[in-house]
């Protein structure tokens, strides 16, 4: 008698139960694989990282009054809400000014194009205030922007190699020297603007 032996096969890793609800609010249509793209975002962060945050929400646009004055008129594409009380903390991610949803259609393409890089950016920066603020105790109030920031790079700068893996692999050999000429350039830029300024 032969053995049949059965395979399940593995799931995808962003997949896996996720310790965080992600919550859709947006009135309209998402983007295609939106949910999966902040899926495979937030598995590709460490865990530790994300300890004690409850959920994501998904809204058409940041309704903070408190944020909205702080932000100057600017729209937010995303807002931290740390821990109060028994609440745990959560990320709010506005998907209308990813998109420019509100502006004419050749206005946005580019955003439409670039919305699952932006999307991944917002989500890591969200994720990068919550590490500073809670987890790393030891950063100074003046330096956590710096911080997030290095820490949103590095981030997407890794994710976006698991996500091209052909093509990282393809400029690795150049990137140093692409590293070196976007400093030099931005100096110069830094210099014209000190002679104007």
């Amino acid at each position: 008698m032969p053995t049949v032996l059965y395979f399940e096969p593995e799931p995808e890793v962003y997949c896996l139960s996720m310790p965080i609800k992600i919550e859709n609010q947006y009135e309209g249509k998402l983007p295609r694989n939106t949910l999966a793209n902040v899926e495979s975002a937030l598995a590709s962060v460490p865990r530790e990282h994300l300890r004690g945050v409850e959920r994501l929400r998904l809204v058409n646009a940041v309704v903070e009054p408190r944020a909205l004055t702080a932000a100057k008129g600017q729209e937010l594409p995303g807002l931290y809400h740390p821990r109060q009380g028994v609440k745990g903390a959560w990320f709010e991610v506005a998907v209308s000014p990813l998109i420019s949803a509100n502006k004419p259609f050749h206005k946005q393409i580019i955003p439409r194009l670039s919305f699952k890089g932006n999307l991944s950016a917002v989500i890591f920066s969200l994720v990068a205030q919550h590490y500073y603020l809670t987890l790393r105790h030891s950063v100074k109030r003046g330096a956590l922007e710096a911080n997030v920031r290095a820490y949103t790079e590095k981030q997407l700068k890794a994710w976006n190699e698991r996500q091209h893996k052909f093509r990282a692999k393809l400029f690795k050999p150049l990137q140093p020297t692409l590293e070196r000429w976007s400093r030099s350039l931005a100096k110069k830029a830094a210099a014209e603007k000190k002679k104007k300024g």
